[in-house]
């Protein structure tokens, strides 16, 4: 069950990222999850580097930390294609 939650928190992360990023076209809902995983691990990189906490939970912090990340990877993603 716990996997299936980490699965529901990475989409909605990496969907709420893509919308912010206006990739949400471009994506399907695997891209989300796995943007939204990877952003979980970014974000937690990010924010212990300033101090904070990283991803501690199924929270609307731990929430905004994934959706930090990702959209750090997805700016990162459209450096890379526009090259």
């Amino acid at each position: 069950m716990n996997i299936l939650l980490w699965i529901i928190f990475g989409a909605l992360a990496g969907w709420i990222a893509s919308m912010i990023m206006k990739t949400d076209a471009q994506m399907g809902m695997i891209s989300n999850i796995i943007v939204g995983i990877a952003g979980a691990f970014i974000g937690g990189f990010i924010m212990n580097s300033f101090g904070q906490a990283d991803v501690t939970g199924f929270n609307v912090y731990s929430l905004i930390v994934a959706i930090i990340g990702a959209i750090v990877l997805l700016f990162l993603l459209k450096l890379v294609r526009r090259v």
